[in-house]
């Protein structure tokens, strides 16, 4: 398939697809589009659990099911935006309530009594 026929394809970037989003993904696609990404599969790196739950897919379209809503080119969780969370720096740090037992190098450790 050239590069043309790549982009033609009815998920953006398919190749690179992890198969955790395509199950999600191809929701939102019709019988013949989730068709034209089975051949493709097939013809190509031919994953067989790409292919399971394209052929599930199918079958459910096929018995009636209809496409949900979503927007197959949405930006996906596997392409984040960047880091995300809070940034952690030393201002944001707690300040530790008291040093561990073995000490630290600005403050020895506490002996643990006379052990004789």
């Amino acid at each position: 398939m050239s590069d043309a026929e790549r982009d033609g394809l009815p998920l953006p970037d398919y190749d690179h697809l992890p198969i955790g989003g395509l199950e999600s993904r191809i929701r939102s696609l019709g019988a013949r589009e989730v068709e034209d990404l089975l051949a493709y599969e097939r013809t190509h790196a031919d994953r067989v659990p790409a292919t399971e739950v394209l052929t599930a897919r199918l079958d459910q379209l096929r018995s009636g099911a209809d496409p949900s809503g979503g927007d197959p080119g949405a930006v996906r969780p596997e392409q984040g935006r960047g880091r995300t969370g809070s940034p952690v720096s030393p201002a944001t740090s707690p300040q530790p309530f008291s040093p561990p037992p073995h000490g630290t190098p600005d403050q020895w450790g506490k002996p643990k009594g006379d052990r004789t």
